[in-house]
């Protein structure tokens, strides 16, 4: 039997409607959809209804799938012939373990592609009409997970991030007040604005801003829920919402 093909494709921040065409028509096609538990029920429903679904969430502190399962699953359905489509949340180079799973299918020789999605952080960007970069205040942006691999207990809050350029932290929801904190002792001000944005592009969305003193407080408060976004720096100020909504 001739061994199948995968596409590592990104799935954007949650709405359908921001998913490349591309990865929508290899949703339609595709023969088996291994995708994230972030990955809305408005772009499943976009997945060919014959085709095989297997959810492979994980989440920090329970994952579900471990990574090398997740692996050996996908190489198996693509070794059986199969269009295997591996749905992943946003970006799958970005924080997506994108380069991973592309290095277990090229050593299995497993032909694949890798379809890019919106990323999380420029989807709440735009949602929330916040500019990651500016002329005037923020020349640069830094992308930053909360999570070191291995032990999860180890936060990476500030790896030395400009003092003058836009930070945004995935996955790090339980740790805004450390980030923030972190932020301020190295060398941030107090008054520098932030913003948690939960579920950005979906139905639900909830943003909470401040500054990077009081916005763990303020998150707290609100009880946000995962998946969530912190965007910390000048530009934050410079939100200007945009007039239609979805």
């Amino acid at each position: 039997m001739n061994v199948g093909k995968v596409w590592l494709v990104g799935a954007g921040p949650g709405a359908a409607d921001l998913l490349t065409v591309r990865a929508s028509r290899l949703l339609a096609v595709a023969d088996v959809v291994a995708f994230d538990e972030l990955v809305s029920d408005e772009i499943l429903a976009l997945v060919n209804g014959n085709a095989e679904r297997i959810p492979v969430g994980r989440r920090a502190h329970g994952c579900r799938h471990h990574e090398d399962d997740i692996h050996h699953l996908v190489i198996d359905r693509a070794r059986e012939g199969r269009a295997v489509v591996r749905l992943k949340g946003g970006d799958p180079l970005v924080f997506g373990r994108g380069g991973e799973e592309a290095q277990a299918l090229a050593t299995a020789g497993i032909p694949f592609e890798i379809v890019p999605g919106i990323s999380a952080a420029l989807g709440a960007a735009s949602a929330l009409g916040i500019p990651l970069t500016h002329r005037e205040c923020a020349s640069s942006v830094t992308f930053v997970t909360a999570h070191a691999a291995g032990d999860r207990s180890t936060s990476v809050v500030s790896p030395n991030p400009s003092r003058y350029g836009t930070v945004v932290y995935y996955m790090g929801l339980g740790r805004v007040e450390a980030t923030c904190n972190a932020l301020m002792e190295s060398g941030r001000r107090a008054d520098t604005p932030g913003v948690v944005v939960s579920r950005a592009t979906l139905p639900g969305e909830r943003v909470v801003t401040g500054t990077i003193a009081n916005l763990g407080l303020l998150v707290d408060r609100a009880a946000l829920v995962a998946p969530a976004l912190l965007i910390v720096g000048e530009v934050v100020g410079r939100r200007v919402e945009p007039s239609v909504k979805r």
